[in-house]
């Protein structure tokens, strides 16, 4: 491949040992070549940071973080790192040189994998990230364009350029560094990560090997990274019904939203796939030959030329229809081909997340929590939406709770995530939306209730009262929250409250004041003040009246009643022997009404001969007394 314009890296001797013969791939943060190892006489891969960012301190620190980590990691399923220096006024990084292809290679050409050949490439994608994981390591921008597979059968995770020691767990700028389908809820939020972060990019990968498709797709990253932070990863097999349940379980499994609820590290999902592993059949051949699956050599065994191995118990044989690597095998010639192009697409895509941390982190696509305004004054959010980054718009919008005047929501909705600089709607309260009452008297409470939700209402717990108008359990009317009786129109979402029927109160005149007692304590009601009267018309003992208030009576209340004293009669008198003036004086005071046939001039010399009435009489019974006698 002859050098681009101006690329005087091909050609060159870094630390007079690599002799650059080509680039594979640039990158937004460094160009990938191919060179020699003049020393040991083999090939490598050179990553030279770009000039222009050599001055960054930041992606220095990136940059040496890199060889750190991936140096710190001898493990069969990971990408050696076997240098790293300064050369002049250039920054490189030797690594282990790998041609083939990736994950994301084989699923264009075969769109999904079988259960089989996901648990196979699972198997080794896990057990290195396993030892990543126990060195405290996490990778954090794990995607099947950084899982490679070789040509001579071996499966490593590279890329470990956005990997960090688990101690460095905060929220930074570099957060949203990974391709953003494959990025976590908590680092698209919070922008923080640890190994459960990794795990979570995994369970996303082995969704796509599983379905041929990622669960979340859109034409914005943004609406990609929204749906992370919002929604579940649905099942596999709601895709691709030949997906088992276990494989269904650890996909649900990996990719909870809540950090708590996955898996703590790869050597626990391995674990995890390595029992679904068992219980998955294995197809035999028509010979009878048991079909072998892809067996990863474990960390600690010698890598050879071939580290991925056929067991069986007396015959080892290559089964394309199961073993993953095997069938990549029957293609190799037509790859070779192929592989320098390969390699070019794996590096660029891997570069991808580091030359658009700009873009998801400061720039544009950079996603911001939108924040809580509600309750402000509009003047106030807006200010405080603009702070944020965002541009603030005015809308209105009805409320039920929220004053007229003060801002009620907004659109988004606040603690959700947006776009910097995008448009948020603040929306004002204009009070609430008035919606017409329905005539609710005389309808069962379920009814009314029904009705209530119907028109755009809420329901309030009921209360009874006893009413001799309306039969029990039917509605008398329906209040508001203050107990008045509700207008035309009323606020939706507004609360009901329905005054229910209890029937008539007891009629308990004439009866005793134990009856009456006993027939209103079954109502739930109980006798208070007893009041006494006189009654020509009921006995003494008896119930004349109920005290019903105006406002009503309901179930617990205590109601008074008027006891007759029976009839209000006195004692008339002996007034023969007293005079008619006296005599007529005495009946007016004791109640009677009192005449005479005396003339008014001798009343007072004339004594009482006769009189018509002697004995007990009513109040106000004519009374007549006599001189001279009839």
């Amino acid at each position: 491949m002859s050098a681009a314009p101006g690329d005087v890296i091909i050609g060159r001797l870094i630390d007079g040992r690599y002799q650059v013969t080509q680039r594979i791939a640039r990158g937004g943060m460094a160009t990938v070549y191919l060179a020699t190892d003049l020393r040991l006489e083999r090939r490598v891969a050179v990553k030279v940071m770009h000039s222009h960012l050599a001055d960054d301190s930041a992606f220095s620190a990136r940059f040496i973080q890199e060889a750190r980590s991936a140096a710190r990691l001898a493990h069969p399923n990971v990408v050696s790192v076997f240098d790293q220096g300064q050369d002049s006024d250039m920054a490189y990084l030797i690594m282990e040189y790998l041609p083939g292809i990736t994950l994301r290679d084989l699923l264009k050409d075969y769109g999904k994998l079988t259960a089989e050949q996901t648990v196979d490439i699972m198997d080794a994608v896990l057990r290195g990230l396993t030892a990543a994981h126990e060195s405290g390591i996490i990778h954090r921008d794990l995607k099947p364009e950084n899982v490679l597979l070789a040509d001579d059968g071996r499966i490593k995770i590279g890329d470990f350029g956005l990997a960090r020691a688990t101690s460095a767990n905060t929220a930074s700028g570099q957060a949203l560094l990974g391709t953003i389908a494959y990025l976590s809820p908590e680092l698209l939020t919070r922008g923080t990560a640890d190994s459960r972060s990794d795990i979570y990019a995994l369970g996303i990968m082995m969704y796509e090997m599983l379905t041929g498709e990622q669960p979340f797709t859109g034409d914005q990253p943004m609406q990609v990274a929204y749906q992370h932070a919002h929604n579940d990863v649905p099942k596999p097999s709601l895709i691709n019904p030949n997906v088992p349940p276990q494989l269904d379980e650890i996909v649900l499994w990996a990719t909870a939203r809540s950090p708590q609820k996955r898996p703590a590290s790869a050597s626990i999902l391995l674990n995890a796939l390595i029992e679904a592993e068992q219980t998955l059949k294995r197809p035999t051949t028509t010979t009878g030959m048991t079909t072998q699956q892809t067996v990863v050599m474990p960390a600690g065994e010698a890598p050879s030329t071939d580290s991925t191995r056929i067991l069986t118990g007396s015959v080892r044989q290559m089964n394309a229809e199961t073993d993953i690597v095997a069938r990549l095998h029957t293609s190799t010639e037509s790859r070779k081909r192929r592989t320098l192009w390969l390699v070019i697409a794996t590096v660029a895509l891997a570069l991808f997340g580091g030359g658009s941390a700009w873009y998801f982190t400061s720039g544009p696509g950079a996603l911001e929590t939108v924040p809580a305004v509600a309750g402000m004054n509009p003047d106030e959010a807006r200010s405080t939406i603009e702070a944020a980054g965002f541009t603030a718009v005015n809308g209105e919008i009805n409320s039920s709770t929220v004053p007229k005047g003060l801002v009620a929501a907004t659109d988004p909705k606040e603690g959700g995530l947006a776009q910097r600089g995008s448009k948020i709607t603040v929306l004002v309260s204009i009070g609430p939306k008035m919606l017409s009452v329905p005539t609710f008297a005389g309808m069962t409470e379920a009814q009314a209730s029904t009705a209530a939700t119907d028109a755009g209402f809420t329901v309030a717990t009921s209360s009874s009262l006893f009413s001799s108008d309306v039969a029990k359990g039917l509605i008398i009317r329906a209040v508001d929250a203050q107990g008045a009786p509700l207008p035309a129109t009323y606020a939706e979402g507004a609360a009901i409250t329905f005054i229910v029927s209890e029937g008539p109160v007891p009629d308990v005149v004439g009866k005793t004041v134990d009856e009456a007692t006993a027939a209103l304590r079954a109502v739930d009601l109980t006798v208070g003040a007893r009041n006494e009267e006189f009654s020509d018309t009921v006995e003494a003992g008896k119930i004349i009246s109920v005290s019903i208030p105006d406002t009503g009576v309901k179930p617990g209340d205590v109601i008074d009643v008027v006891v007759s004293k029976g009839p209000d009669l006195v004692d008339v008198p002996n007034l023969v022997g007293l005079t008619v003036a006296d005599a007529l004086a005495k009946l007016t005071d004791l109640g009677f009404s009192a005449s005479t046939n005396t003339p008014e001039e001798y009343r007072d010399q004339l004594l009482v001969r006769s009189q018509s009435v002697v004995g007990p009489q009513k109040r106000g019974t004519a009374v007549v007394v006599y001189n001279p006698a009839p």
